[in-house]
């Protein structure tokens, strides 16, 4: 865990010292668990906010087999699907579940058609990019 966030740091301080102290990152997928995102808001920066994408298991199982179809994913299978969910609602949850108390989560519905999902995307986060958040 120290070690992705001491990596997204490095990274992080490169663009930021590049860009004459500023900058504004989205980083996919992390952090998955609380303790990753406790450490990286202690050590790098308060996150502005977490995009999460609303979907029910069941289409997100159906997403994940189409996938696997052609992605030679060796984990895009029904049974590492359905472990894949159950560690993210054990850990991921929760550092969600902190953030939207916190007010800082943009929800997305997900099983919309890709154009509106990405209307809501844009909507969503205008706020904190503008810096009215």
């Amino acid at each position: 865990m120290e070690v992705t966030v001491q990596l997204l740091e490095n990274a992080m301080a490169e663009v930021v010292n590049k860009s004459g102290g500023k900058g504004k990152f989205l980083i996919d997928g992390f952090p998955r668990k609380m303790d990753q995102a406790e450490r990286f808001e202690e050590s790098v920066v308060k996150a502005a906010f977490v995009l999460f994408f609303d979907a029910p298991e069941d289409v997100m199982m159906e997403r994940l087999v189409k996938r696997g179809e052609t992605s030679g994913r060796a984990d895009d299978n029904v049974e590492s699907i359905r472990k894949r969910f159950r560690v993210f609602v054990e850990t991921s949850m929760p550092v969600v579940d902190r953030f939207e108390k916190e007010g800082r989560v943009v929800r997305v519905k997900a099983t919309q058609k890709p154009e509106k999902v990405y209307e809501d995307v844009k909507s969503g986060i205008a706020p904190w990019i503008n810096g009215k958040n």
